[in-house]
């Protein structure tokens, strides 16, 4: 399953790759309390940079979640189930809603993003972040890769249904 294990692949150093953002997240928190409470000094642009990588962190991050089976399962009776039977339940869980969501929140989004960067949207803060139009872009991008990585796991659970 060459395209599946590719798919794998991207969403794993995508992840790992957005954990980084976590650690650098703290460490312009950090600067912020120092700047306010040591210096009573204020700065939109790295309170702004903090939530710029919150929703990079987080939106990046939604795809190696699915593929390392990080999400939330209420699994009451599929911790019962035979790997065939959990496949089968995979399988057109993936088909019949994960991917039609993921589809439809990238169809729907992408009106939405355009109006953004025809614009350039700006931070709404003097001194913030001249790029929401670049936050914005993370809801399609993430509704594709949630698309191809809920592909791969439809194709794994396809086969665990299937031996």
């Amino acid at each position: 399953m060459f395209l599946a294990d590719s798919i794998d692949r991207l969403c794993n150093w995508l992840g790992r790759t957005v954990a980084w953002f976590t650690v650098l997240m703290a460490a312009v928190t950090v600067m912020v309390v120092v700047l306010r409470y040591a210096f009573d000094e204020g700065t939109i642009l790295l309170q702004e940079g903090i939530m710029y990588l919150h929703a990079f962190a987080f939106m990046l991050a939604i795809p190696y979640a699915l593929k390392e089976q990080a999400h939330v399962r209420v699994d009451l009776l599929y911790a019962r189930m035979s790997p065939q039977r959990q496949g089968m339940v995979d399988f057109f869980g993936h088909l019949l809603f994960l991917l039609p969501v993921s589809i439809f929140i990238l169809v729907t989004s992408l009106p939405y993003v355009q109006a953004s960067w025809r614009v350039l949207e700006g931070s709404s803060e003097v001194g913030g972040i001249p790029a929401v139009f670049v936050l914005k872009t993370l809801i399609p991008v993430t509704a594709a890769l949630l698309f191809l990585q809920g592909a791969a796991e439809a194709l794994r659970a396809y086969k665990a249904w299937r031996t």
